[in-house]
């Protein structure tokens, strides 16, 4: 059997589960990267590498491209580079929850504004409360810094919104995951010139170019290749729900690995989000055919 007829068979909240893992993984090693490299350099380098990665598997050269789909993936890359960048500026200075929860307000604007029907909106609406309970949202700090945080997540939640909405459109033209790779590359090139210097601790410190490589495979080529997947699935409104499936997966992965176990409120939480997921997985996707993962 074919790697893509695989993929094509796994469900999509299945699919986010496993690169939910993936992603808050690469997020623990890149926490620990911030003593040593800024994290704008963090966030750049993670592109970076993930472009390589990418281009190297995907060989995009092999397309036949129009004005318009260049268009349009570089676009898609410019929002994916903003997105990553200022998230990392943002949980330099904040909590990662309040971070993570201020963030989600992207991706619940474009279900609101694109979903239909009532289950959607019930579902988006519970998936909302349930982000909120799980990420604890907590903005009453006096910590220096506070507002250059603010300032940041509220502009990776801007980008949050276009990634969606325009990884859509590059998802249906075919390929998804191998214009992905051109639109990381134009990321990684356009932050180059601002963002290259950060990165230069890296040089010459194997075990840290290994730790970004790390960060870059599970944080970044791992989980936004099961996005392409996704993407093609389903419309933004849902796909905005099943990201609200991620802060319940770094709820997974603290109480396994960090054995910080959910409370109360965090299992209410987790609950909330699950049956937003049930509701909207009921919708039918648009008929588009699954791409091909196994080239």
């Amino acid at each position: 059997m074919r790697p893509g007829s695989v993929v094509a068979r796994v469900p999509a909240p299945a699919l986010f589960v496993g690169s939910g893992l993936a992603q808050y993984i690469g997020a623990a090693l890149a926490v620990g990267l911030f003593v040593s490299i800024p994290a704008v350099g963090v966030g750049w380098l993670r592109i970076l590498v993930a472009a390589v990665v990418l281009v190297a598997w995907r060989r995009p050269w092999r397309l036949r491209w129009s004005r318009h789909d260049l268009v349009l993936v570089a676009l898609f890359g410019l929002a994916l580079g903003v997105m990553n960048v200022a998230f990392y500026v943002a949980i330099d200075h904040l909590p990662l929850g309040t971070a993570v929860a201020i963030e989600f307000a992207g991706p619940v604007v474009v279900a609101a504004a694109t979903g239909s029907g009532w289950r959607e909106r019930i579902g988006i609406a519970l998936a909302a409360a349930g982000v909120v309970l799980l990420a604890g949202v907590t903005l009453g700090s006096d910590a220096p810094g506070v507002a250059v945080g603010l300032i940041a997540i509220g502009v990776a939640a801007t980008a949050w919104a276009g990634y969606i909405v325009l990884g859509r459109r590059v998802a249906v033209r075919g390929d998804g995951i191998t214009r992905l790779s051109v639109a990381m590359a134009v990321a990684a090139v356009v932050g180059a010139p601002f963002l290259v210097a950060s990165a230069a601790p890296v040089l010459g410190a194997w075990q840290l170019a290994t730790a970004v490589v790390g960060v870059a495979l599970l944080s970044s080529v791992l989980p936004y290749a099961v996005e392409q997947v996704v993407l093609r699935r389903v419309g933004p409104a849902a796909f905005a729900v099943l990201l609200a499936m991620l802060p319940a997966t770094a709820a997974v992965v603290g109480a396994v690995a960090l054995r910080q176990w959910p409370n109360a409120v965090e299992l209410a939480g987790l609950a909330l989000v699950s049956l937003a997921i049930g509701l909207t997985s009921r919708q039918r996707p648009e008929p588009v055919t699954a791409p091909d993962v196994g080239a």
